[in-house]
């Protein structure tokens, strides 16, 4: 049988499709004839004749705006073709976009996409039909449904007798189900993980059986037209049985594409599924994994052969490695073997927030550039009711280090927790502007609802009013019934800080990001002394010189977050200098203090030359310190 599997918009442009890549292996290693269209490039190339259309018009539907819809609200039109229009619906979806902040263009190029996005979808189908397919599968996460279903909808239309398949992150549960049931040009929903049950789906069509009910997960059809949705598997698949992907014809096709000159591609992989601390604390808000939380981690020399073998393969340096959290046990096979082989990689992680120094310089020499270490918030109370795991302080201790050992970290600012006060925000409000030479936020936003999160789960937790967010009766004809079903985003009233706080919050963060690329906070220690230098707008020195034992000691301490009782038991002089030290760098926004704790927030600096210390040249009053000093 003919297979071909396709990427719709709003795919990310720059990285292969990993759930098609390991669908295509799963289905060759069965025998089965499997091809990737990537319609996403393919629309890119289409737009761009048609329209003024670039990189950050993608990036606003495949990325900014998945908490609006308006990604797959462009394609509920080409959905609903033959519909009788709805006004209202529409005017109402408008207004919702402009009241999250899109601009004026954004608003008008979503308009014209929607006008726009029938006359593609029957472009693409024309070449699928030329293609004579006996099966296409679609993947759908993120803003991808919309697209799928309007091209699967004319497809079967014109081609009755293809089966028309659709899996990935968005059909997970009762989503699989509730578009199987809703779309009936829907053949099949595959829900859950694919490796097993995709290949079993296409060996049983091709046998022609009518009895479907063995494959786990999947959502068929019945000889009278019933829909019926087999369980899900009970247990997740073993680290053995995670296929790696193949991604033959992605480069050559963005090499041919209008993409070529707006992206970089590059290469995704997984190392493991699940995520360890999920597991035992499931954060609050996070409805990542859906299904299956439970950690499983491929073997160090399974990994490592799939990485190598995709740089040689692909002749790329650049992967992005999508797991939910970095397998610990990695720093000592995987991320050791990596820094010994002198590659000149450039990995993506996400890890835990409470990361050592020692750790993120192995990241480093290993050839990760970047991180997400889910850090999501400063205050230690509100990250115990998201049960993160972690502190305030240690959040930004993961921050200077990562940035100490030259990796970037990306995370976003989240509020909205129920239980939160204004002190958990004022308090730290107030220390932002000693922290902007370090990584700021991608984002600051109110939480919204996900499905599988624990807040959708267990309503005593304080979301016990949640319905589908407000677009999804835009972009779907469907009752709310059904859409509670199909939705992953939920609305509930809002929790914690008011709106006044809240926009203060969004302020100071950015102004933290504007701030950023001209910061800068760091130290060297010499010994017998140690150079701090800042250049921060908050704060009027540019040099200090700590060279006293308490003030040696107490700075080598601070390197971590600890009491004040702990730093007085070990600093000479004891509780008073400790106190009056505190007092003083809190004031020069040299330490970060928060749940009790305190920690020093300078990164380790890198240019020596910076460190050539010159006198006369004062930046703080000598009254408050004892050796301040310039740089030449």
């Amino acid at each position: 049988m003919r297979t071909v599997l396709v990427h719709m918009p709003w795919g990310a442009i720059d990285v292969p499709s990993l759930a098609l890549g390991i669908m295509r292996t799963a289905a060759l290693r069965h025998g089965h004839d499997a091809v990737i269209r990537y319609a996403n490039l393919d629309f890119v190339d289409w737009l761009v004749d048609r329209a003024d259309f670039g990189l950050a018009d993608y990036r606003y539907y495949s990325e900014s705006s998945y908490f609006q819809g308006a990604g797959d609200w462009v394609f509920a039109g080409a959905l609903d073709e033959g519909l009788p229009r709805r006004p209202d619906s529409e005017a109402r979806f408008l207004r919702l976009l402009a009241d999250s902040g899109a601009d004026e263009r954004e608003v008008a190029t979503t308009v014209a996409l929607r006008a726009l996005a029938p006359a593609f979808v029957a472009h693409l189908v024309d070449e699928l039909v030329a293609q004579e397919p006996d099966v296409v599968g679609f993947t759908t996460t993120f803003q991808q449904n919309t697209a799928s279903l309007a091209a699967a909808r004319l497809l079967k239309r014109r081609l009755p007798g293809v089966r028309v398949v659709l899996g990935g992150a968005n059909c997970d549960g009762p989503q699989g189900a509730a578009l199987h049931r809703n779309f009936p040009f829907l053949d099949h929903v595959v829900r859950g993980e694919g490796e097993a049950a995709f290949p079993a789906l296409l060996a049983a069509l091709e046998q022609g059986s009518d009895d479907l009910s063995a494959v786990p997960g999947l959502c068929w059809r019945d000889a009278e037209g019933r829909p019926v949705a087999n369980p899900m598997a009970r247990t997740p698949l073993p680290p053995a049985a995670i296929l790696p992907p193949d991604y033959d014809g992605f480069f050559s096709r963005v090499d041919d594409s209008a993409a070529a000159t707006w992206v970089e591609p590059k290469l995704v992989i997984e190392g493991s599924r699940g995520c360890w601390w999920g597991e035992k604390h499931h954060c609050t808000f996070c409805g990542l994994n859906g299904s299956f939380m439970e950690f499983r981690s491929k073997s160090p020399d399974a990994f490592l052969g799939e990485v190598l073998d995709l740089a040689r393969r692909h002749q790329l340096l650049d992967f992005f490695v999508v797991d939910n959290i970095l397998d610990m046990a990695y720093f000592g096979s995987v991320l050791t073997a990596l820094r010994e082989a002198d590659l000149d990689l450039r990995l993506h992680f996400e890890v835990k927030a409470n990361l050592r120094r020692h750790q993120f310089q192995l990241l480093a020499e290993s050839g990760v550039v970047q991180v997400q270490p889910g850090i999501e918030n400063l205050s230690t109370h509100v990250l115990r009711l998201m049960d993160k795991g972690v502190t305030g302080c240690q959040n930004v201790r993961a921050l200077r280090d990562a940035q100490s050992a030259g990796v970037t970290t990306s995370w976003n600012y989240l509020y909205g927790f129920p239980g939160e006060s204004e002190e958990d925000y004022t308090s730290v409000l107030r220390q932002l502007p000693m922290l902007v030479h370090l990584d700021p936020p991608g984002g600051t936003s109110r939480i919204v609802i996900e499905r599988f999160s624990p807040y959708f789960d267990r309503p005593e937790l304080g979301f016990a009013e949640l319905s589908p967010a407000p677009q999804y009766p835009d972009i779907y004809r469907l009752s709310e019934a059904e859409l509670a079903d199909l939705a992953y985003l939920f609305a509930a009233p809002s929790r914690g800080i008011g709106r006044e706080l809240a926009r203060e919050l969004v302020a100071a963060i950015e102004e933290w990001t504007a701030q950023y690329p001209r910061c800068r906070c760091a130290f060297t220690d010499l010994g017998d002394r140690i150079v701090l230098v800042s250049d921060r707008p908050a704060y009027p020195w540019s040099a200090l010189e700590l060279t006293t034992p308490a003030e040696l000691a107490l700075f080598r301490l601070l390197d971590q977050p600890r009491t004040p009782a702990t730093l007085a038991a070990r600093v000479p002089g004891g509780e008073p200098v400790v106190a009056d030290l505190l007092s003083r760098w809190e004031r020069l926004g040299i330490v970060f203090s928060e749940g009790g704790h305190h920690l020093q927030v300078a990164v380790e600096a890198r240019n020596q030359e910076l460190m050539r210390v010159a006198h006369n040249h004062a930046v703080a009053t000598e009254e408050e310190e004892r050796r301040v000093v310039g740089v030449e």
